[in-house]
């Protein structure tokens, strides 16, 4: 059966990654400047809710300023702040500040009936929560959701219940995506293709801090084999569906922290080039879809 021989739903996933979310607001920008918006929903992890956020918002340029500048502040990643008892990557300032700051056209994202959802780990059973983005939550729902653990000392709470870093339990929502009934899936990705994630010594060290949420700890264990399952998914979609996916270029040079404001607009306009590619090879496929069809 022809890929195109009926309507499918459609939905974008954005990964997180902290600062290697400059790939996503260049894609997103360049999906804004072609007027690429064939999507019914969105899902975004951590700072991927927070680029969808302004791709929906129909913001261009939004994403890029806040990394570029609120992003790089002492007021967001501090290390002697951390030593001292404070957060390392302070997100509840990022939001609020850069929300302050910088225009955001919440009223176009809501009025357009696109919905994002953001995924957010709750702190006492280490399951994925998947919350509609809406005016009344967001300001909880955003911190929450980029609330990486250890680095940010608090569990924002969300309808009663402490959350964390979504990336935890569903790092790349594609999964999600399908089990809500897309069918024609655009993920992107904060790592080059061919990435996987390697078992790490690390959270078995880490055990120690979280010995009051084992839950959460489960979580961080099983999150390597989650993540690849994703990957997995990616590669060798089910029949009925079709991944599209954007992912960085081989030499990204972007790390999780980076504060280099020469690397971070090099990720951005790879990410935008990246985005240009994407809706010239979408067109592409739907102008033979219809020609096969006509």
């Amino acid at each position: 059966m022809s890929n195109c021989s009926q309507p499918k739903s459609s939905a974008l996933v954005v990964e997180g990654g902290a600062m290697r979310g400059i790939f996503a607001a260049g894609v997103l920008d360049a999906f804004i400047e072609q007027q690429h918006q064939p999507f019914q929903f969105a899902i975004g992890v951590s700072a991927g809710s927070t680029n969808l956020i302004g791709y929906l918002a129909g913001d261009h340029g939004r994403s890029r300023q806040i990394l570029l500048d609120h992003a790089r502040r002492a007021d967001f990643l501090n290390w002697r702040r951390y030593l001292k008892g404070g957060h390392f990557c302070d997100v509840s300032w990022l939001w609020h500040a850069s929300f302050d700051d910088v225009p955001l056209n919440v009223e176009h994202y809501l009025c357009r009936q696109v919905p994002l959802y953001a995924v957010t780990t709750s702190v006492s059973t280490g399951l994925a929560h998947y919350f509609e983005v809406t005016g009344d939550n967001m300001h909880q729902l955003f911190p929450a959701s980029c609330a990486i653990p250890l680095m940010y000392r608090d569990f924002p709470q969300i309808n009663g219940e402490q959350m964390t870093d979504g990336g935890l339990a569903d790092a790349i929502p594609v999964l999600k995506a399908y089990a809500m009934g897309a069918r024609d899936i655009t993920v992107i990705l904060s790592q080059p293709l061919g990435y996987r994630k390697r078992t790490s010594r690390l959270p078995v060290l880490m055990k120690p801090f979280f010995k009051q949420y084992p839950q959460m700890f489960s979580a961080v264990l099983s999150r390597t084999e989650r993540y690849n399952q994703a990957l997995d998914f990616i590669a060798r979609p089910p029949a009925d569906c079709r991944v599209r996916v954007v992912a960085p270029p081989a030499d990204f040079a972007v790390g999780r922290f980076c504060q280099h404001p020469q690397q971070l607009e090099a990720g951005y306009q790879a990410g935008r080039i990246s985005g240009l590619q994407q809706v010239k090879a979408s067109r592409e496929s739907l102008q033979l879809c219809q020609a096969a069809t006509a």
